[in-house]
């Protein structure tokens, strides 16, 4: 075997020896990313929209069973926000096989993908319950005042316009679950970080080796920056468009021009 004597002539062997598990590395990074992301965000939708229930009016005993239920909520959101998810993933990984739970030999991407999307749904509550409460309160008595319920006024009014103003935070939680998944490398998750790991373990080539790694990881978190970007225009729908119609006449209209204005 020729071993290289330059930066980049490493670079390339490491590359020609380890090019398909980085590729399949980068697949599961992005696989545990993207999938914890959306469970993530399903997790936090459910807490926050339960978190903004208004308490029944009356008696104690009547508040009492909601009150227990945000403050557990809440012991969930504080207990994973406070705790790094390295730790998280060796409590919940181990502890699950210290009890039965899981036995030794279960297959690691399924709970890599619990972990993260526990841990992000802790962020996600949070960042959802803001964009709740930045929706003009008046959207919601509107809603309320025709006879929709709290769920009802929630999904059809508030959240639509909720998620749309917290669509960068859900993108940098993305980012961020990208990136923080190498962490699950302490629970043997063949994801990027650990196969570069591996590769640089090998030959002793740390340097070499984080290198391909840290271009990687920024070709993923660059080109998912800039999709997530173009969503949030395609959101933002037209900026030109037409009013039909108004109370003295129903055939007028008006053309809005948003970039004018």
């Amino acid at each position: 075997m020729n071993v290289p004597s330059t930066f980049f002539g490493w670079v390339s062997f490491l590359l020609d020896r380890y090019g398909q598990l980085f590729l399949q590395g980068t697949g599961i990074t992005l696989l545990v990313a993207l999938t914890g992301t959306i469970l993530g965000f399903v997790i936090g939708l459910l807490v926050a929209i339960v978190r903004t229930v208004p308490l029944p009016k009356g008696p104690w005993y009547r508040k009492l069973p909601l009150k227990l239920v945000h403050f557990l909520l809440n012991v969930y959101i504080e207990v994973f926000r406070g705790t790094p998810m390295i730790v998280q993933s060796m409590v919940i990984y181990y502890g699950s096989m210290m009890i039965g739970l899981i036995k030794r030999g279960t297959p690691v991407l399924p709970a890599a993908i619990l972990i993260v999307s526990i841990n992000t749904g802790a962020y996600m509550a949070e960042i959802i319950r803001g964009g709740i409460i930045s929706v003009d309160k008046g959207q919601k008595e509107a809603a309320t005042a025709i006879g929709m319920t709290h769920w009802q006024a929630m999904v059809h009014v508030v959240l639509p316009q909720a998620v749309r103003n917290i669509m960068p935070s859900i993108g940098n939680e993305f980012v961020v679950n990208i990136k923080d998944s190498s962490v699950l490398n302490v629970i043997s998750l063949n994801e990027l970080y650990f196969t570069g790991k591996s590769a640089a373990g090998n030959y002793g080539r740390y340097f070499e080796a984080f290198f391909v790694i840290a271009c990687i990881y920024l070709v993923l978190t660059f080109s998912v920056t800039r999709l997530l970007r173009l969503l949030e225009r395609k959101m933002d729908g037209k900026k030109n468009y037409t009013i039909y119609g108004s109370q003295s006449d129903s055939h007028s209209s008006i053309t809005v021009n948003e970039e004018e204005a």
